[in-house]
């Protein structure tokens, strides 16, 4: 069990010249020997021993410094580059989509009331970011980053509740300590690919996802939204079984009047409307998301956060029984 990583915006230029080293380490993982501490100076009978030269004082300044700026340099140019991450290929809503906005009241009233927000993304490895180049990268920072640009003065919190290669059955074990104890705003729920993955029953998958829901909302004071399967094409070689996840966890959405991000379709409309693709996407493995693809589905995820808090803002009623959360 992963410990939960709450993310916290913080300046690049805060960065410490170690931390920013260590987001320099090649992406095969290659180990780099721990520096040592240099022994320390052999003791000289001498009480006044002769001061270093200028040359030598300089030496040893300089290289510090010069390490530090290069590392600061580099993790500009990596925030320069999340930045511009859809300058090439813009993030565009699926084309011919519904245009219906779900409401997520709870989270919505709490931004417009200034009060602190609480989201727990709960998942598998799409969560935790598997594929990403960077931590900083994967979806729930990716969404965390947005909203607080977007509300800069908004206390938000966004918690990695990601565990790789589990479905609903090692989830639910998890639920209460890693999602109903957080007392969350709104509840993220990415579930359903590795039981495609693993051959086990939809069925089973989704009385175990309506369990938890319910669970959720015993407790009170929380939006849901469910987010399905990954378009992939480790995924569409079980294309049987994924159609029926996908329409199950639908079905739930509506039984329990939650939202639900069709991730499946919107990754469809990427590459067969909008022509991206696929490796454009999704990593060499043929399952998990890159940069792109994470930041894409923050993107729209956001945009629906911020549209429902703009609709509570313009006092516009929208019924707590309907919630069905598409992107536009």
């Amino acid at each position: 069990m992963s410990s939960l990583r709450p993310f916290c915006l913080t300046s690049w230029l805060a960065v410490p010249a170690a931390a920013a080293l260590l987001l320099l380490t090649p992406a095969s993982h290659a180990q780099t020997p721990a520096a040592q501490p240099a022994p320390a100076p052999a003791q000289s009978p001498d009480p006044a021993p002769a001061a270093p030269s200028q040359t030598t004082v300089a030496a040893r300044s300089s290289e510090p410094r010069g390490v530090t700026s290069r590392a600061i340099d580099k993790v500009k140019e990596v925030a320069k580059s999340a930045a511009d991450i859809f300058s090439r290929v813009p993030c565009l809503p699926p084309k011919g989509g519904s245009k219906a906005m779900g409401s997520l009241p709870h989270v919505a009233s709490k931004l417009v009331a200034g009060q602190p927000v609480v989201i727990v993304a709960f998942g598998s490895s799409s969560t935790a970011g598997f594929g990403a180049s960077s931590p900083e990268f994967n979806y729930p920072n990716r969404l965390a980053a947005q909203l607080r640009r977007h509300y800069p003065t908004a206390d938000i919190t966004v918690v990695n509740a990601g565990v790789g290669g589990e479905d609903a059955p090692e989830m639910m074990k998890r639920l209460q300590t890693q999602v109903i104890d957080m007392h969350p705003d709104l509840v993220i729920w990415q579930v359903g690919t590795n039981a495609v993955l693993r051959n086990l029953d939809p069925s089973d998958t989704a009385k175990l996802v309506e369990d938890g829901i319910s669970r959720i909302q015993a407790a009170g004071g929380t939006d849901i939204v469910l987010v399905d399967p990954q378009y992939s094409p480790a995924v569409n070689q079980r294309k049987e079984s994924a159609g029926k996840m996908i329409k199950l966890l639908g079905n739930v959405a509506e039984l329990r009047h939650v939202g639900i991000f069709p991730r499946f379709e919107v990754m469809r409309d990427w590459h067969e409307n909008q022509s991206i693709p696929v490796e454009s996407f999704v990593i060499a493995d043929g399952l998990h998301m890159n940069d792109w693809g994470y930041a894409c589905f923050a993107q729209l995820l956001g945009d629906d956060i911020i549209r429902s808090v703009g609709q509570i803002k313009l006092g516009v009623n929208v019924p707590a029984d309907v919630r069905t959360y598409r992107p536009m």
